[in-house]
């Protein structure tokens, strides 16, 4: 399966995305290239990757407005909504990387990076996004008082409206949601939700739950489904699943 999927790197640093480039096809995926932001919009237009390496400072039309208009509501654009994104910066700021994650980014690499770890992280994303969250995890969908996940089809319902997540917000929300009233810390979350541990930075986490909330609770200042354990990490709790 893997052999079919197609990466759409985008960086102005033509050596950025030779190398890129040669580590993803040496891994076995289909690799198409853009330059700048306008191009990235034009090959999105026309068709739909598996998954986005997109750099941050683009000329023109930068990285943070292309994943604004991709998790928004551009009809111009054909690919899916949900795309996964893993964000190339060079910025240090933990300020920059939030932001880049607020707007629906899965995922984020700072350069100089590893291109054995971009890849790495490509892997876990699109591993993420062909099953399910964990080896375990049930197949059907679970029904809570006001809230519907089904794992099949990746959708979530909120009180029978449908609800637009990314692909790792549904994996951090079914994850918990299949481990009721269980707690788990920030690191923890990386490793089963990311695929990964050493690299992880638990801001992203944070970043997530917050997004989560802001589209599943009722008062995402009170959760309900979501609830912070402090001075440990994050629980579900919406009592059984039906």
């Amino acid at each position: 399966m893997k052999q079919s999927q197609t990466i759409l790197v985008v960086d102005d640093e033509p050596t950025i995305r030779e190398v890129v480039r040669r580590y993803l096809e040496r891994d076995g995926y289909q690799v198409e290239e853009a330059a700048d932001g306008q191009s990235a919009l034009t090959i999105l237009s026309e068709r739909s990757p598996d998954l986005l390496v997109l750099d941050i400072m683009l000329p023109g039309i930068d990285g943070l407005t292309i994943t604004r208009r991709l998790r928004g509501k551009d009809q111009a654009l054909a690919t899916e909504k949900g795309i996964p994104i893993i964000m190339l910066t060079a910025r240090t700021g933990e300020h920059d990387r939030i932001e880049g994650l607020e707007l629906g980014a899965d995922d984020y690499v700072t350069k100089p990076f590893s291109p054995q770890e971009l890849v790495a992280r490509v892997r876990a994303v699109l591993r993420r996004m062909g099953g399910s969250t964990t080896a375990s995890a049930p197949e059907q969908p679970l029904q809570f008082e006001r809230l519907w996940i089904d794992p099949r089809t990746r959708e979530v319902l909120v009180d029978g409206g449908p609800i637009s997540l990314t692909a790792k917000e549904f994996d951090m929300l079914w994850f918990l949601a299949n481990n009721p009233r269980q707690v788990f810390t920030r690191d923890q979350l990386l490793d089963q939700i990311w695929g990964y541990e050493f690299y992880g930075d638990p801001s992203t986490v944070t970043v997530h739950v917050r997004r989560l909330r802001e589209k599943i609770e009722p008062d995402p200042a009170k959760p309900i489904f979501i609830q912070t354990v402090w001075g440990v990490g994050y629980k579900f709790e919406a009592g059984e699943a039906s």
